[in-house]
This record gives structure tokens, sequence and C-alpha cells, in this order.
């Protein structure tokens, strides 16, 4: 499988577009008490995520690349593994409903939630097709147990 758009691209092209669709669309400003708080949270929640994640794809010394999933040569289950299959990909949704915040612009959710369809489309569903072949039962009984994204 090689994919023709990086997630990293497809996450900054996003956040573009919300930042686009804030500038351009007069409609849509909320606020509400603690906004720029749980802003921030999300970010530092992500961040988190992130580092966990990739610290245990190189403790276990497996390929980080999203673009080449058949590089793969370890399952990783563990840590924050056991309770999403996509914590970066948790981690860069996180972000945007941040970046989102941020902005203060309603509609900037409509565009976090595109995200999570392109994603799941054209990244998660053809790695885990690929992941199901390198590791069969294992993955397959992996995926019973954790959920997709939360």
């Amino acid at each position: 499988m090689k994919l023709k758009i990086p997630p990293a691209i497809v996450f900054l092209l996003f956040g573009g577009g919300m930042y686009l669709l804030d500038r351009f669309l007069p409609v849509g400003y909320f606020d509400f008490l603690g906004r720029m708080y749980l802003s921030k949270g999300l970010i530092v929640l992500a961040l988190l995520i992130s580092t966990v994640a990739l610290f245990q794809f190189y403790k276990a010394r497996t390929s980080v690349d999203p673009t080449t999933p058949a590089k793969t040569t370890r399952l990783v289950t563990g840590g924050v593994y056991r309770y999403t299959r996509n914590p970066m990909y948790l981690a860069m949704l996180l972000v945007l409903l941040a970046f989102g915040l941020g902005l203060g612009n309603v509609f900037n959710t409509i565009t976090a939630a595109f995200f999570v369809a392109y994603m799941n489309r054209y990244q998660i569903i053809p790695e885990e097709e690929m992941l199901a072949k390198i590791f069969g039962k294992a993955y397959q009984q992996y995926c019973l147990q954790v959920r997709r994204w939360f």
C-alpha cells in the first residue's frame, strides 16, 4: 500500500481549511467560559498521547511510517494502544479540535468530523487491511478488543 497524501499533510490541509473557514465565513462564532483553557488542555493531551505512542513504537522497534504499514514488524497493543488503535491520529484530531476551539468557529467542528471520515476511509482502513494480512488473528482479536478512535 502506498498512500498519495501522508497523514501529516492531511492534518495540515484540514487545519488550513479550518483557518480559511474561520476567516471567510463570517458566521458561527461562539465563546464560553474556559474555551481557551479547554483548547490548551486538548493540545497538552494530544502531545502526551502522541509522545507515548511514538515511544512505544520505538521501544518495540517497529516502523512509525504510516505511509508504509507493510514495514511494520511488531503489533503494539499495550500502553495507550489498549485504549485506541490509532493514538497518533487521535492526537491529530485533538489538535484540530483545539484549533477549532481557539478560533471559536462552530463550523470547524464539521471540518474535524470530515478529518475523521477522511482518515477512516483513506488511511486507517487500508492500514487495517495490511496489518490483518501481516498479523492475522492476533490483529483481528485486537480490533475486537480496542476501538479505532476512542
